[in-house]
C-alpha cells in the first residue's frame, strides 16, 4: 500500500548526514536516568538513554527496549527496539510525542531529531520528541532481511501482455514469499500492526508517562489509530498526516492507490507541458503522455544504460507522485531522453530516484510481512488477474508495477488477521492533515478516519498534492499542528497549497530549502 522500500532521496539532501552520525555517534553524553515507572508498569524494562548526538541534532539520545516477540506470552523471547529521544526543555513538560514516518518499514529514529527542530522551539520544549524503529525494522533487531536482489535491474516488464511475462513476474514474488517464510518462520507470525501498537504501550511504560502523544504520517496513521483503539485512555494528543483509508486495509486500499497515482503522473504531465519552453515535449498534457508511454515502450525493447527497463522507469517516476519538489529533475531526464535521444540522464533519474538501496531490504521485508499479516488478501491469482486489468484500463500508470510490489500477499506463509475496526469515542480530540490530491493516500481516507474518530478534527490542504505535508513548509498548515500541540485544541480548516515548483536543471540536487525535501528525504518513496 504505502511502499516503504526506497529512501532514495537521501542522496539529494544534506540531512542524509543523520542516518550516518546516528548509526556512529559523534559525542557521548552522560547517560539520563530512566523516567519512573507508571503505576501498573512495575514490569515495563527500564530505559538507559545514551548520547548519539549528530552536528544537526546536539541533544539526541538512544536507547533500546525489549519487548516480547509474542505479547501472548511476555516470559517469551524477547526482541529490541531501537530508539531515540530528543528531551523536552521547558520547565513544565507535555510528556512523550512518538513519531513514526510510515511504511510499513520505515525507520522511524532520524525522524524524532527532525520533528523536534520543525516544530517551533516553545512546542518543541514541551515534547520528548520519540523516534523508533518497529519491530523489525533497521536497528531493531532481529531486522528482518527475505531476499537479497529481488527488485534488481532489469525485471520483467510490469504489465503481463503475455504468458510468460506474467509467469516471470509471478516466480518472483512467489520466491520471495517463500524466502521470507524459510528465514524468518519464528518471527513473522508476530510482524503486524497490532503488535507494533502493543510495542508502543510498553515504551509508553518504559517512558513511565500515563499518557502519550503521537505524531504519524502515512502508513503511520494507521499504526496510530490502531494503537488508539487499543489503548484510548493513553493518548494525549493525536497528529495523524496524509491517512490511510482504514477501511481498506490492505487489498482495496491500493487499488484506490492506482487510480489516484495515476491522476498525480497526469497532473506531473500536465505541469511539463506548461513548461514546453524548457523541456519541449509539446504544450498539450495528452501528447505529452503519448510521448512518455513512447519512453516506456522504448525502454522496454531497449534499457536504457541496460539497466532501466519499463518497470525501472515507473519505479523512477513514481516518487512523483509522492512529492512534486521532485518534478524538475524528472521532466529533464525525460526531455533528455524524448527529445535529445539522450540515455543518460534517465539513467542518472533511476539511481537517483528508482535504484533500490542496501538497507531497502528490510524495509521491504517489514512491508511485506506488516501488510499480508495485517488483513486478508486474495489467494487466488485469478482475482488479482482482473481486478489489475480492470483498474490498469482506467490507470495504466501503476497498477501493475503496485500489484507486483505487494503481490507475495497471494502466497504469504502466515495466515492473515482480520483488522480491527478503529472506531473510537474515547479520545480526545485528534488532529488530522491530508492533502486533496495526495497518491499514496487518497482523500477519502481522510474522510473515513475523521468519521471513526469522534471529535476529530480534518486540516484540508486544498489543492496540494504532495503526500505527507505537515512541517514541510506550508505555513497555514503548520501552525494548525503548532497550535494543536499547544492546547491540544483542533478544529476543521482549510489551507492553500503551496505553489507548484518551477523547471531547474536535472544535475542541480533538490536544494534543501524547497518545501518538503526535507521531510520527504526521511519519509522516503513508498513509504
Amino acid at each position: 500500500m504505502l511502499h516503504p522500500l526506497k529512501k532514495r532521496a537521501a542522496v539529494l539532501l544534506s540531512i542524509a548526514t543523520v542516518a550516518a552520525a546516528l548509526a556512529s555517534p559523534v559525542t557521548a553524553a552522560p547517560a539520563a536516568p530512566a523516567a519512573p515507572a507508571a503505576p501498573g508498569a512495575e514490569q515495563a524494562a527500564a530505559l538507559r538513554w545514551t548520547g548519539c548526538a549528530t552536528p544537526r541534532y546536539p541533544t539526541l539520545q538512544c536507547a533500546s527496549l525489549k519487548v516480547p516477540l509474542d505479547h501472548a506470552r511476555p516470559a517469551g523471547r524477547q526482541i529490541s527496539l531501537a530508539l531515540t529521544r530528543v528531551p523536552h526543555t521547558a520547565a513544565t513538560s507535555q510528556g512523550p510525542l512518538l513519531v513514526n514516518p510510515g511504511g510499513p518499514g520505515g525507520s522511524g529514529r532520524s525522524l524524532a531529531g527532525f520533528i523536534a527542530s520543525a516544530l517551533p522551539k516553545d512546542v518543541a520544549a514541551q515534547y520528548d520528541v520519540i523516534g523508533f524503529d518497529p519491530r523489525g525494522v533497521g536497528k531493531s533487531e532481529p531486522a528482518l532481511d527475505c531476499g537479497a536482489g529481488h527488485f534488481a535491474p532489469v525485471r520483467p516488464d510490469s504489465v503481463p501482455r503475455d504468458a510468460a511475462t506474467e509467469s516471470a513476474n509471478l516466480e518472483r514474488v512467489r520466491a520471495f514469499a517463500e524466502s521470507c517464510g524459510t528465514k524468518h518462520a519464528d518471527v513473522l507470525p508476530h510482524i503486524g500492526t497490532v503488535s507494533a501498537a502493543q510495542d508502543i504501550e510498553l515504551l509508553r511504560a518504559a517512558l513511565g508517562a500515563q499518557r502519550i502523544s503521537y505524531f504519524g504520517y502515512s502508513y503511520g496513521t494507521y499504526l496510530g489509530a490502531v494503537y488508539a483503539k487499543l489503548h484510548p485512555g493513553r493518548v494525549h494528543r493525536l497528529v495523524l498526516d496524509s491517512v490511510v483509508d482504514p477501511g481498506g486495509v490492505w487489498y482495496e486500499d491500493n487499488l484506490a492507490q492506482d487510480r489516484a497515482f495515476d491522476a498525480r503522473h497526469k497532473a506531473f504531465l500536465a505541469w511539463v507541458a506548461a513548461h514546453d519552453a524548457t523541456y519541449g515535449l509539446g504544450t498539450d498534457p495528452a501528447v505529452v503522455e503519448e510521448r512518455w508511454y513512447a519512453m516506456r515502450e522504448g525502454v522496454r525493447q531497449t534499457p536504457a544504460g541496460g539497466k532501466v527497463g519499463a518497470s525501472e522507469l515507473e519505479d523512477t517516476f513514481m516518487p512523483g507522485g509522492y512529492f512534486n519538489g521532485y518534478w524538475p529533475n524528472l521532466a529533464e531526464a525525460f526531455a533528455a531522453y524524448e527529445v535529445k535521444q539522450d540515455p543518460k540522464p534517465l539513467v542518472a533519474a533511476y539511481e537517483r530516484f528508482g535504484a533500490v538501496e542496501p538497507s531497502a531490504g528490510n524495509a521491504y521485508s517489514v512491508y511485506t510481512a506488516v501488510q499480508c499479516r495485517d488483513s486478508a488478501w486474495p489467494r487466488d491469482w485469478n482475482q488479482w488477474r482482473a481486478d489489475m486489468w480492470r483498474t490498469h484500463a482506467e490507470a495504466p500508470f501503476m497498477t501493475w508495477n503496485n500489484a507486483w510490489y505487494n503481490a507475495p500477499c497471494a502466497f504469504w506463509p502466515t495466515e492473515a488477521l482480520q483488522a480491527p475496526d478503529v472506531t473510537n469515542a474515547d479520545l480526545p480530540p485528534a488532529l488530522l492533515l491530508q492533502a486533496t490530491e495526495d497518491a499514496a493516500t487518497p482523500f477519502g481516507g481522510a474522510l473515513s478516519m475523521r468519521d471513526k474518530l469522534k471529535g476529530s478534527a480534518l486540516v484540508v490542504e486544498e489543492g496540494g498534492g504532495n503526500h505527507g505535508i505537515a512541517l514541510s513548509g506550508n505555513k497555514c498548515l503548520d501552525e494548525k499542528v503548532s497550535a494543536y500541540l499547544r492546547t491540544g485544541r483542533a478544529a476543521d480548516a482549510t489551507c492553500p497549497a503551496q505553489a507548484a515548483p518551477k523547471p531547474a536543471a536535472a544535475t542541480r540536487a533538490v536544494p534543501p530549502s524547497a518545501g518538503g525535501a526535507a521531510l520527504h528525504g526521511l519519509l522516503g518513496f513508498r513509504g
